[in-house]
């Protein structure tokens, strides 16, 4: 590795360049006055922008691997903005990189493609979720879900499935991810200063992504 990489992939080094256009590019979200915050701060943000652009670089080889049509190429000014729920479901570093790469975005909708929802899943979940089925006419009338319902007063699971099979092929599809990206970073090699913020073997680490 060369002083001017920040970590290597499958034997090639991913540039401190390509991190620092992405720190340039994503504002701070800590707004930290005293020097030695302010230097924690940037470290920390230095080691997420790391893992964002290290989730781009392996989502890249893996749509490559996959036979995926190459995604256009990123550019750190247009970087969509990540909604606040994303980062509550995703963490920020995933969010973030899905906002980034267009390479990820692909990888995550062909898993969501090829994850199964069997038939028993979906009227499972329908089952068990009957509050978010009822109908607008029983919404207004307060109609206790669990309590007293007829089955009239819940949308039917035939037209309920669909939307609920999407869902769950969607869960699905960002667990898959998950699994992915733990397994393909695992060989990553970090220059120091640019290893995982959650990372233990550095004093100043830290498990908010």
């Amino acid at each position: 590795m060369t002083e001017h990489e920040a970590a290597v992939v499958r034997g090639e080094g991913i540039p401190k360049a390509r991190v620092e256009a992405l720190l340039r590019a994503v504002p701070p979200r800590d707004h930290e006055t005293r020097p030695e915050s302010l230097a924690r701060a940037e470290r920390q943000r230095r080691r997420w922008a790391t893992q964002v652009v290290v989730a781009d670089e392996l989502a890249r080889r893996a749509c490559a691997d996959r036979g995926l049509d190459p995604p256009s190429e990123v550019s750190p000014t247009l970087i969509p903005s990540v909604a606040a729920t994303d980062i509550a479901d995703l963490g920020s570093i995933v969010a973030t990189a899905l906002a980034h790469s267009p390479a990820a975005r692909t990888l995550l909708a062909k898993l969501e493609s090829d994850q199964p929802v069997p038939e028993e899943a979906a009227w499972d979940y329908y089952t068990r979720n009957r509050d978010r089925y009822l109908t607008p006419d029983a919404l207004r009338r307060g109609v206790n879900p669990f309590h007293g319902a007829a089955d009239a007063d819940f949308v039917p699971y035939e037209q309920a499935r669909d939307g609920i099979t999407a869902e769950l092929r969607r869960a699905a599809g960002r667990h898959a991810f998950f699994d992915w990206l733990d397994q393909a970073r695992a060989s990553v090699t970090y220059a120091p200063g640019h290893e995982h913020p959650g990372d233990p073997s550095h004093p100043d680490h830290e498990h908010r992504h």
